[in-house]
């Protein structure tokens, strides 16, 4: 009897650690932050379109929608000149943990190169960064909505 005791509460304990174990998925305290850029004040073509020529070659700087995403905000900024995007900066990515940071680290720059390459938010999904990459080119593309490019 005093075996099936032991047996059973050491299976109880286990069960019960098992289910309170959290992932690095699950996030930090239930929340979720963002690295976030101080922006400063107005940037010259901000995107208001009742300033902005229709064919976007005045250049400037536009920023795209934020994006809500599982893991947190995404956002992104991007400079025009000639009627080409020139920069895409990375305003806001999930930063909840230590994970989301390393994905983040890896993806922005792979993500950042494509939009250039493509000067579309037609882009490849980073793997291992599905989320992100999905916000990245929904900011992206109001970004680019917003400067009136094609």
């Amino acid at each position: 009897m005093r075996r099936i005791t032991i047996w059973l509460l050491s299976t109880v304990t286990a069960l019960v650690l098992l289910f309170s174990y959290r992932t690095s998925t699950m996030g930090v305290g239930g929340g979720s932050s963002a690295v976030a850029v101080d922006r400063g004040g107005t940037t010259p073509g901000s995107g208001d379109p009742s300033t902005e020529p229709p064919t976007g070659d005045s250049g400037g700087s536009y920023d795209g929608s934020v994006a809500q995403t599982r893991w947190g905000p995404v956002q992104v900024r991007i400079t025009v000149a000639g009627g080409r995007i020139t920069d895409v900066t990375a305003l806001q990515v999930p930063d909840g943990n230590f994970r989301d940071q390393q994905i983040n680290d890896y993806a922005v720059p792979v993500l950042r190169q494509a939009a250039l390459t493509a000067q579309s938010a037609r882009i490849d999904t980073v793997s291992g960064a599905t989320v992100t990459s999905d916000g990245y080119r929904e900011s992206l593309q109001a970004a680019i909505d917003a400067a009136h490019l094609r």
